[in-house]
């Protein structure tokens, strides 16, 4: 009698505690959550898909920022892409009049905004408000390269990159500085010794393995979720620009250093032709630019840019690449058109194309078609006064942004490769 008792009182207890336990379950779901979510229910819609950690982190995000006149807006990938599929309907929603979470909580480590830096004004009072919002931030800066191999100047820092942390959320906020050329440029996001290499998974960032250049984009407002932002007016050119965004710095401390070895030309005739080689560049590269044709800088105009950052006076003339697939055959007519007649044409389409263009005051604009093999590139060459031909090898290489004469423009990114390739010659020697 006494162990049925025992049983049946253990029995009892065991199905108490079961009881207490599915009561909490109950309790925690119908109500706990509903009261912690109740103020984002009311005027966001679906609890369920406004509860995301992403959401919250980027909610925050923007009250901290449309607060203190930080100037963002959203450059994240995955995000644009999302948007622009459904760009439409987008743009026609209205502040809050959103009912589901489509966008900003989709499972991710991070969400990435970009900031105006020259429109920023209270960078430390910002900095200070994000961490008593309960944000943790990691400020990322660096000398600017443009000033590097000035004493006086070379060990100025700017900010590049700050990681906001929040729960286990992040927000990557790309610092993008005004740079000549009217174009937005970032740097590259390299950690310090100092720095907490766990603070989040810094492999999965998609800006800031290299530094990266982008055309100005003209912004627009519009609702995402709920949440008024800021975001390319044409996301999908910028999404096509982030893959080929890649920057290399003109080399200025060699470049200074090269002029206190070889004093500058600077005589009439140099400036003067350095002006005149300058309008004929820039005019070459709006007319390129609007028949959609890719060329970099090639030949001496790519040598003058490694070595010096400017144009070698006694060049005598400007020299671009073009690969023959973007070739355009209204090219030669365009260039008439903005008043570059046609000087020469050697080759053809399909074999050694070489144009040159006549620009004032005796300036050529010489083109060089870049044909691709299977492990190499080639350019021909022909001799004006034999008509013999030459094949030019290159190893292959790819294009990447840099800032010369005050444009954003192409170089290949493999330049010494390119270089050497070209002159027949280690660069050490072409210096000379």
């Amino acid at each position: 009698m006494s162990r049925i008792n025992k049983n049946v009182i253990l029995a009892l207890l065991t199905l108490t505690s079961s009881a207490f336990l599915l009561f909490q379950l109950y309790y925690y779901k119908h109500y706990l959550s509903a009261k912690n979510g109740a103020g984002l229910s009311k005027s966001k819609g679906s609890q369920n898909g406004f509860d995301s950690t992403q959401w919250h982190a980027v909610k925050k995000f923007i009250m901290l920022t449309s607060n203190q006149n930080v100037p963002v807006f959203l450059i994240d990938p995955l995000i644009l892409e999302l948007i622009n599929k459904d760009f439409e309907q987008v743009k026609n929603t209205s502040h809050g009049s959103t009912s589901e979470c489509k966008f900003f909580c989709v499972p991710r480590d991070f969400t990435a905004f970009a900031l105006w830096y020259h429109l920023w004004k209270n960078e430390e009072g910002w900095f200070r408000i994000a961490e008593n919002m309960g944000f943790q931030c990691l400020k990322i800066e660096s000398k600017d390269p443009r000033l590097d191999g000035i004493d006086s100047l070379s060990g100025t820092e700017i900010p590049l990159h700050y990681i906001c942390r929040l729960a286990n959320h992040a927000i990557h906020l790309v610092v993008f500085h005004e740079r000549n050329g009217n174009y937005l440029w970032h740097g590259h996001l390299r950690l310090k010794g100092h720095m907490d290499r766990r603070f989040v998974p810094f492999r999965k960032l998609q800006f800031g393995r290299y530094p990266g250049a982008f055309d100005r984009p003209e912004l627009q407002q519009i609702t995402v979720d709920g949440l008024e932002v800021f975001i390319p007016k044409d996301p999908v050119h910028f999404l096509e620009e982030i893959p080929h965004s890649r920057f290399i710095e003109c080399r200025y401390k060699e470049a200074r250093a090269f002029f206190q070895q070889y004093l500058d030309d600077n005589t009439v005739e140099a400036m003067t032709f350095r002006k005149n080689a300058k309008e004929l560049l820039q005019l070459a590269a709006k007319t390129l630019k609007k028949l959609g044709v890719r060329f970099w800088l090639s030949s001496g105009t790519c040598l003058g840019w490694y070595r010096q950052c400017n144009i070698i006076p006694y060049s005598k003339d400007v020299d671009l690449g073009i690969f023959i697939q973007d070739y355009k055959s209204d090219i030669i007519s365009a260039f008439h058109d903005v008043g570059l007649p046609l000087k020469h044409k050697f080759g053809k389409v399909e074999d050694s194309l070489e144009l040159s263009f006549q620009g004032k005051d005796d300036i050529k604009l010489d083109i060089f078609f870049f044909y691709e093999e299977t492990d190499h590139m080639w350019n021909g060459g022909t001799q004006a006064k034999t008509g013999k031909k030459f094949k030019y090898l290159f190893p292959k290489f790819t294009l990447c942004w840099t800032e010369f004469v005050d444009m954003k423009i192409h170089v290949p990114c493999e330049t010494v490769e390119y270089i050497e390739a070209n002159y027949g010659v280690p660069v050490c020697q072409v210096q000379c």
